[in-house]
């Protein structure tokens, strides 16, 4: 084997891993509800009042929710915005999750449901965002409060119901 010839496969090699770490980095960079969260969390046990609950967070982020979720698009950062416990049985069969923006920034809400599946809404009213779950379980509920482009620190509220939005 000739000096050039290993000197090709080196550069081969270095290049294969390279990408491969490359990739990995890519991966590591979608949403996680393992990280802890940006704004906090709280419990709420079915037929809580004040319905709705109101949180005051900021909407956006850099990490491109279409590498990484199918059929969602926009951008959040990887870390949960907000973390709800909920308990109970919702007496309406419903339980909601919205985000209005407070800043003209047309939002998009990303929800990790206790049984692990992912739920993607843009534009459920005007530019703001909502999830209904029908018979929703207990359990932890992960949030992520996005923006359609790529943008930050964009002030926001997350609203949580029994009731339609």
């Amino acid at each position: 084997m000739g000096c050039f010839t290993r000197l090709f496969l080196s550069i081969c090699a270095a290049a294969l891993f390279i990408f491969v770490q490359a990739s990995d980095v890519r991966a590591q960079a979608c949403p996680s509800y393992n990280n802890n969260t940006v704004f906090g969390s709280t419990s709420l046990s079915a037929g809580f009042m004040p319905d709705p609950y109101v949180r005051n967070l900021t909407a956006g982020g850099r990490v491109d929710l279409s590498r990484c979720i199918n059929g969602a698009f926009g951008f959040v950062v990887t870390r949960p915005d907000f973390r709800l416990f909920y308990n109970g049985r919702s007496p309406t069969g419903l339980l909601t999750f919205a985000l209005e923006s407070r800043s003209g920034v047309d939002p998009v809400l990303l929800v990790n449901a206790p049984d692990g599946s992912w739920h993607f809404n843009d534009d459920h009213r005007g530019f703001n965002s909502a999830i209904t779950f029908n018979n929703p379980m207990s359990g932890q509920y992960d949030i992520w409060t996005g923006s359609y482009h790529r943008s930050s620190n964009n002030p926001a509220q997350l609203i949580v119901t029994e009731y339609q939005y």
